[in-house]
């Protein structure tokens, strides 16, 4: 049998790992515009105190994070000063791995938007002025009323390019009240009452009601007319929150997680050359025709350790194009395996139409599961439980033996061993933006 002090050791470390309960106490934060650093003991009375509250989990040896740290304290005082405040934060992930683990941080510097205690990620900018136009959509009335051109012209300004923006034209607000709530964090939502002939020129409608969608960042423009009953103006919505043909990268994966449609991937081999410019203008062209479906595109030269998960080598006849699933499956369509130069228009028609025939090939991507990477961060949260439970076994075998107890935690997790290449396992952080 272990000695009882062995036993309450053991006990007691293995408590040191979990989140503590402990009766709630008060905290006092200074709010003067500067960044708030917090600690372990205070963490949970932040997020709990304000509403608003943007924190970076950082490193102190991390090279990113000490470039991200001005930026944010810049961003403060400004993002402090808004009618809605939203407070900047920081804590030492590195120092607080208890804590980083709870909130399933993979990477420096991550950020996390807590919203009455409710975290979500954060991948936009990281540049001050970009970073607070971006944080203004989470402070902002869920559905702007908009009375005259200029208070147009100025809500789509303000709104930026990293969302969509849907303006209801003549529309009454309680038809989109509800959907601007449930779609929030992906795009901006208004009413526009008063508004010239000039505005409905710029955005291309002759009647009311109307709803226009906007996408500054791609340059492109719909309108819709309706029935705005029922589920109809949620599917124009949700088909309009991606641009016609959209660009695969870290950050809009991310963004497809929750979206149930079907994927026409084309795999070309420079997205910026000529050839493949013309061919994102025919994708775009079949995408408008065929909104059960989302429209993608990669380049091997951007993102070559993706585009090989679809069997992609350097003797790939690329363009090529398939139907993916968003996970781990895939489907080549027999005789359109690949896009020639002539006639790009009837080759897209032709692997669509063999598709909805299901003239198919099913197949499975190569390497890793993709699902993991989209939806969540289990792959690396595994490898520190992991070590945990090897720890702890090493601590029992330890104490049976009757050795000395040897200092040892997490704490001691060299910084290089939990890191896991891009092409191992497609990480889920951007490797830009972070450091492991």
């Amino acid at each position: 049998m272990l000695p009882f002090i062995h036993v309450l050791l053991l006990f007691s470390s293995l408590l040191s790992y979990f989140p503590s309960i402990s009766a709630s106490q008060e905290h006092q934060f200074k709010v003067d515009g500067k960044v708030l650093e917090l600690e372990d003991s205070n963490f949970d009375a932040a997020i709990s105190t304000f509403d608003y509250i943007l924190v970076d989990f950082y490193a102190p040896w991390c090279g990113h994070c000490k470039r991200l740290g001005p930026e944010l304290d810049k961003a403060a005082p400004v993002l402090g000063g808004l009618k809605q405040p939203i407070i900047v934060a920081k804590i030492d992930a590195d120092r607080y791995k208890r804590l980083a683990f709870k909130h399933e941080i993979d990477g420096y510097p991550t950020l996390k938007m807590f919203i009455h205690g409710v975290p979500s990620d954060y991948y936009g900018p990281q540049n001050a002025d970009l970073l607070v136009r971006f944080l203004k959509k989470f402070v902002a009335p869920d559905v702007a009323i908009l009375n005259s051109d200029s208070a147009i012209s100025e809500f789509v300004e303000a709104a930026g390019t990293h969302f969509p923006i849907f303006i209801g034209f003549g529309l009454n607000e309680s038809v989109i009240s509800n959907l601007a709530v449930k779609y929030k964090k992906k795009a901006w939502f208004s009413v526009a009452k008063d508004f010239s002939g000039a505005v409905m020129t710029k955005y291309d409608f002759d009647k009311v009601p109307a709803l226009a969608s906007i996408h500054p960042a791609y340059n492109e423009q719909s309108i819709f007319y309706g029935p705005f009953e029922e589920k109809f103006p949620e599917d124009y919505i949700k088909q309009r929150l991606f641009p016609l043909a959209l660009p695969i990268n870290l950050d809009t994966l991310k963004s497809l997680k929750d979206d149930e449609r079907k994927i026409v991937l084309t795999i070309v081999q420079d997205e910026t050359d000529e050839k493949s410019l013309g061919l994102i203008k025919f994708l775009k062209a079949a995408a408008s025709a065929n909104h059960d479906l989302i429209f993608g595109y990669v380049g091997v030269k951007q993102w070559e350790d993706f585009a090989e998960s679809f069997e992609v080598d350097k003797k790939s006849k690329l363009p090529k194009m398939i139907i993916w699933d968003g996970n781990k499956e895939y489907f080549s369509i027999i005789g359109s395996e690949s896009i020639e130069e002539t006639d790009i228009g009837t080759q897209i028609s032709r692997f669509l139409e063999g598709y909805r025939e299901g003239n198919v090939i099913q197949k499975l991507i190569t390497g890793p599961s993709l699902i993991d990477f989209i939806s969540s961060q289990m792959g690396i949260r595994l490898v520190f439980m992991i070590i945990f439970v090897v720890a702890v076994m090493i601590l029992i075998f330890t104490i049976g033996k009757e050795e000395p107890l040897r200092g040892g935690s997490l704490d001691q997790v060299d910084h290089g061993g939990s890191s896991v290449s891009q092409k191992d396992t497609i990480e889920l952080h951007r490797a830009a933006d972070k450091e492991d």
